[in-house]
């Protein structure tokens, strides 16, 4: 069922590794071994849009990032993401973002940039190899608890007002658009704040999924429509984590451990031990403080791993 899943997935990282070389279909249907009008129609299929629209939008994403956080010439880089003249990468970059690549080196704003696509996911394989997993069994390290300070900061991002979860945001909100828009903001990030993407805010008794980044406390450029800035007070977390891990065979496991380990501790009864914190300490009570502080979601697998972030207070 899923072996086109796979199959497109292979597609794209020959993309991603072939950019700046003009890739063409030829060329991906020799390594993937099938006819060019099957890779073709087959990746327009699973992903929804056209193999060449994709390849434009990666070329155009890629520039787009070197022209904002580069000083390099904007022809040496037309020409490096494979941009056959700097006015050919203007006429792109004009027509997609109605600016120049001058105009936005000097005011860089939020633009929808394409981002990769991931359209083999951990469910797939898990589903494929299910009989493999049946013979043997991966040994995952166990979700660990740290404490973290976060000082005070801004945030700018979507909260929605029902999504109790990540796949309740993304039924009602364009993840290609919101996660370029993004992208395209990194350059604004704050240093401390700036890997959370997503996390869940207290309103009134339930979690409500948001998502967004970080950003400085002077930023002072546009807000994408949909989107608002919080400011969002200190606090020390509680992190339950799990070192790097890999995405494609871990994913679902993984999360499911920090996740339940996350949302089921239960701080009044167990509070922080000594394993925590570093020392012993019984004589001060913790609680949740998500009602003046949101969770927080980390999700950088092969990198950093997985975290949930929960706000504790000492009690009063």
């Amino acid at each position: 069922m899923y072996e086109w899943n796979e199959i497109v997935q292979i597609m794209i990282e020959w993309i991603e590794k072939n950019l700046t070389e003009n890739p063409s279909l030829l060329k991906m249907s020799e390594q993937i071994g099938y006819s060019p009008c099957y890779c073709s129609s087959q990746f327009h299929k699973i992903c929804g849009i056209s193999l060449k629209s994709y390849i434009a939008g990666r070329k155009l994403a890629k520039a787009t990032i070197d022209i904002r956080d580069t000083d390099h010439r904007i022809l040496d880089i037309a020409l490096a993401c494979g941009y056959s003249s700097q006015d050919a990468l203007t006429r792109a970059f004009t027509t997609a973002f109605g600016c120049t690549p001058a105009q936005y080196r000097k005011h860089p704003t939020p633009i929808p940039i394409s981002l990769k696509k991931t359209i083999y996911l951990p469910q797939h394989y898990h589903e494929i190899h299910k009989g493999e997993e049946t013979m043997k069994t991966e040994i995952f390290k166990k979700a660990s608890i740290r404490i973290e300070f976060i000082p005070s900061h801004k945030y700018i991002g979507i909260w929605d007002n029902a999504a109790l979860n990540y796949g309740d945001f993304w039924k009602k909100h364009n993840c290609d658009e919101i996660c370029g828009l993004i992208e395209s903001m990194r350059n604004f990030s704050h240093p401390v704040v700036g890997c959370h993407t997503a996390g869940w805010k207290k309103y009134a008794d339930k979690l409500l999924y948001f998502y967004g980044m970080g950003i400085a406390d002077d930023y002072t450029g546009p807000i994408p429509d949909g989107f608002e800035i919080q400011r969002i007070p200190a606090s020390y977390y509680m992190v339950f984590y799990h070192p790097p891990f890999d995405y494609l065979k871990s994913n679902h496991s993984v999360m499911q451990q920090v996740e339940k380990a996350a949302w089921n501790y239960d701080i009044e009864k167990f509070g922080l031990t000594d394993e925590i914190l570093g020392y012993y300490d019984n004589r001060r009570l913790y609680e949740w403080n998500e009602q003046n502080c949101p969770c927080y979601q980390r999700h950088y697998p092969e990198v950093l791993g997985y975290e949930i972030l929960r706000p504790i207070k000492l009690k009063l």
